[in-house]
């Protein structure tokens, strides 16, 4: 099918017409036409966004998210393609189980699904997984993570990153030392104290982070550092990026606008892993995505069925979800603060992710020939309250009630319009 984006502005380009036809971009300039047309004034066209840390649950969790809610979800987010985490039941820890996800996002269309492989057997941090099946098999996985857990010991960490690096492989840690960490429940600071919450320093992610940087030196291969969340964290990654080492890190679109100041109603809403930080943390975390020192936003999208979350403080669920509000997230906190321009958000939301990810066909900016992944966003929209529902089986929003600017209003899988005038088109 062929479309044209008429009057669109394309990210660090100016005003244009954008021709779409069948799965590739066949013209960028004036005066194009086509029989279905958008006409996009005050529009933004940025290449498809790309998710590096995204929670589906299936298989095993239906009753929180499914491949094909929560790729809907991702498609009304702007997202075309989002990395499926491996802390699934069972666990994405073999060929087969990769494959299986990978072909639950072909069938459900809406955005491709890359599945991320567990580092080690059941998330367990005793045993590498079958990382070499998992690259060879289908789903031809590149990014391996244990999310969720650490990877705590040094050893098996260092394995894994000798054992990717033979094939370009990156190893993604969630940075959070498990002694540090027993028994914590909000970040270790004022609130936690004022809240009788045992505290979560912020060393037990730092000490992680510099040890890993490391090793990573010294192995020579890729490490990723999965939703930082502290201003410590951001100084030794600038570090380690300074001396040319292979690290790259993300933030998470909560982890730059809410503080655990957030928890004072004990609302478990706000209870996420990493936790909350400090108003100083978001601040640089704000700062380091915008001088590129993190190099990627992702959602970290992840949902619980009600229950999990209407309980106490300390017995609910640890998670938040994020694919349908991210854009409008880093609008208000990285693009309406002059921190970021709409170029940046398509560096760091679309070109950085892919390319972290080794995800072929996504990530390529807007140009002729080029594929049709598209997203069109209006940042003019009135800004609206969020709802918590939406196309993912989950509710637990932490921005429920909030008002975020803008609106995306179409997203093109390889020129195929999966969300059109906001709402899903398939």
């Amino acid at each position: 099918m062929n479309w044209v984006i008429k009057g669109v502005t394309l990210a660090g380009c100016g005003k244009t017409d954008i021709a779409i036809s069948d799965d590739r971009i066949a013209g960028i300039g004036s005066d194009l036409d086509a029989r279905n047309v958008i006409e996009a004034d005050g529009l933004v066209a940025l290449p498809g966004l790309v998710d590096l840390h995204t929670h589906l649950r299936e298989p095993g969790r239906e009753d929180a998210e499914t491949v094909e809610t929560g790729t809907a979800a991702a498609a009304l987010g702007g997202f075309t393609a989002v990395h499926a985490m491996a802390n699934t039941e069972p666990v994405a820890d073999t060929a087969g189980v990769v494959e299986q996800v990978w072909r639950l996002g072909q069938a459900a269309g809406h955005a491709d699904v890359q599945p991320v492989g567990a580092v080690t057997v059941g998330l367990h941090g005793q045993q590498l997984a079958e990382l070499g099946a998992m690259a060879d098999s289908a789903a031809k996985v590149r990014v391996f993570s244990d999310d969720g857990k650490c990877v705590s010991d040094p050893l098996l960490m260092r394995r894994a990153l000798e054992y990717v690096k033979a094939f370009d492989g990156v190893i993604a840690q969630h940075a959070q030392d498990p002694r540090l960490t027993e028994g914590a429940q909000l970040n270790e600071g004022d609130m936690s104290g004022r809240l009788g919450l045992a505290g979560w320093p912020a060393v037990a992610e730092e000490g992680i982070v510099a040890r890993d940087c490391l090793l990573a030196a010294h192995v020579g291969s890729a490490l990723h550092i999965c939703h930082v969340s502290t201003a410590g964290s951001v100084e030794i990654i600038r570090w380690a990026k300074s001396k040319g080492w292979p690290v790259t890190a993300e933030v998470t679109p909560h982890h730059l606008l809410l503080t655990d100041e957030l928890a004072v109603g004990y609302d478990p809403m706000f209870k996420v892993n990493p936790p909350l930080r400090t108003a100083a943390d978001v601040a640089a975390l704000r700062q380091a995505l915008a001088d590129g020192t993190i190099d990627a936003v992702a959602t970290d999208h992840a949902p619980h069925p009600v229950e999990a979350k209407q309980a106490e403080w300390a017995e609910a669920a640890w998670g938040m979800t994020g694919l349908e509000t991210a854009l409008r997230v880093i609008q208000l906190a990285m693009v309406d603060t002059g921190l970021l321009d709409w170029a940046g958000v398509a560096d760091r939301m679309s070109v950085r992710p892919a390319r972290i990810g080794r995800l072929d066909g996504h990530g390529i900016p807007i140009t002729v020939n080029g594929p049709a992944n598209i997203t069109l966003y209006d940042p003019a929209a009135p800004a609206e309250t969020v709802s918590p529902a939406g196309a993912s089986k989950s509710r637990n929003t932490p921005f429920a009630g909030m008002e975020l600017p803008g609106r995306v209003i179409a997203t093109f899988l390889r020129g195929t319009p999966t969300v059109l005038d906001g709402k899903l088109a398939r």
